[in-house]
């Protein structure tokens, strides 16, 4: 089987030189423009022994000598939705950076509070985004232009683009976001409109398919690492201490797994993509009576989206993106787990601690900044060159293309027999299977 390009979706020809500089000063790299003709392979592993296989090609992000957007005669928008992540601001920083002092573009307009901010109903209008207002935002948590859940009528948005002179939209979020964004792509394409829609990928949970690693996992898996280590410090300094540390993580274990491989201290770490029991001989509480008995002390990392099966919940209620709303996982552990050691007639002392909301409103650290700037640079210019209805992945530390189509038909897990989780076998010692 042959490699197979990706094709991602362009507004047209491309007729305009780009104003970016080519760079002579190294004679090996001439040109800083990347050619259409390159891309990135999905798969970049090669057994000789075994027969070809078919592997994706991802049109590899970057600036194009020639671009579909006269940059003098452009306008471009900014929507931030969801939840609240590290490096929000630096994404709009470095967008608004990027085209208005790069590429000339002359106004670029921040839509508030979401896709809301998009239907004027709201009453919400746009903000100016120049190089001033932006100047130190990068310093500090949250989104200068304010977020939100839940959909809005394509039509209506694409409608109030028009009526705007927006021919560029940059949505920054997660798998939701870019679902709308998809269905307002495909609208103005519907209606014959050259709006590009390139969407920057956010989301602390890391599980946004053909990504690498999404900005903003960087600083949270920083700060879990740090409240684990301070559950660690708790659950020593008592008899039958038990650590107990609820992260973020919906449906995929990522910064579970990631700060408890930074931290090096955890004894067990629940995830969505494994069930686990608490009753039975191999089950939770059994496994940490054994543990008890020898260390005298524990401690359990769990992702808010682990154990759901065990909760009792009568009615399964949304949000306002369309997600099942969960249980409290950490809550119902540590309740059982006391009530558990209690009815033993033994001395319990768990230490709880749900520093979720203290982890999203964090400024990027230095990693994830390097990033935000690196995936907003790659939108700007994938907008610039007419492309839409794509997202910049980040796939073997290159920057790529990827339809939205691809991207958002479903979600990155943690692989129970892939490298990452064997490695938090091996770090805590934890029983490979709980059933």
């Amino acid at each position: 089987m042959t490699p197979r390009t990706v094709a991602v979706d362009r507004l047209g020809d491309a007729v305009h030189l780009s104003p970016l500089k080519l760079n002579e000063a190294d004679p090996a790299h001439p040109n800083v423009f990347v050619r259409d003709s390159e891309f990135i392979p999905l798969q970049i592993t090669v057994d000789l022994e075994r027969e070809r296989e078919g592997n994706l090609l991802f049109e590899k992000a970057g600036p194009r000598e020639s671009i579909y957007f006269d940059a003098g005669q452009t306008r471009a928008a900014i929507v931030t939705c969801g939840g609240l992540c590290p490096g929000l601001n630096n994404v709009i920083r470095s967008l608004v950076l990027s085209l208005r002092c790069h590429y000339g573009v002359q106004r670029v307009l921040g839509i508030r509070y979401g896709y809301h901010g998009l239907n004027p109903a709201h009453g919400f209008p746009p903000m100016e985004l120049d190089v001033d207002d932006v100047s130190d935002i990068h310093e500090i948590g949250g989104t200068i232009i304010g977020t939100s859940r839940g959909p809005e009528d394509p039509a209506v948005m694409l409608d109030y683009l028009r009526n705007l002179g927006v021919q560029m939209l940059f949505t920054i979020g997660g798998d939701g976001t870019q679902r709308g964004a998809l269905k307002l792509h495909a609208e103005a394409r519907k209606q014959g409109y050259p709006l590009a829609v390139v969407g920057v990928p956010k989301t602390v949970d890391n599980d946004i398919q053909y990504v690498t690693r999404t900005f903003g996992f960087g600083t949270a898996v920083d700060r879990a690492r740090a409240m684990i280590d301070i559950a660690h410090t708790e659950a020593r300094a008592v008899l039958n201490g038990v650590g107990l540390v609820r992260l973020m993580g919906r449906d995929s274990g990522f910064i579970a797994a990631g700060a408890t491989l930074a931290s090096g201290e955890v004894n067990y770490c629940l995830i969505p993509e494994q069930e686990f029991a608490l009753e039975g001989e191999r089950g939770l509480l059994a496994v940490l009576e054994k543990r008890l008995v020898r260390k005298r002390h524990a401690v359990i990392v769990v992702a808010e989206g682990a154990g759901q099966n065990i909760l009792a919940q009568d009615e399964q209620e949304v949000d306002a993106s369309g997600n099942l709303k969960f249980g409290d996982i950490g809550v119902f552990l540590k309740d059982r787990i006391t009530a558990h050691f209690k009815a033993l007639g033994q001395t319990i002392n768990v230490r709880y601690i749900d520093p979720s909301y203290a982890i999203r409103g964090l400024a990027a650290n230095t990693d994830d900044a390097v990033l935000c700037d690196m995936l907003a640079r790659n939108a700007a210019h994938a907008a610039m060159a007419g492309r839409s209805g794509l997202i910049i992945g980040y796939v073997h530390n290159r920057m790529v293309h990827v339809p939205m189509e691809m991207a958002t038909n479903g979600r990155k897990k943690v692989g129970l027999e892939g490298a990452l989780w064997k490695g938090v076998l091996a770090v805590t010692g934890q029983p490979a299977s709980w059933l």
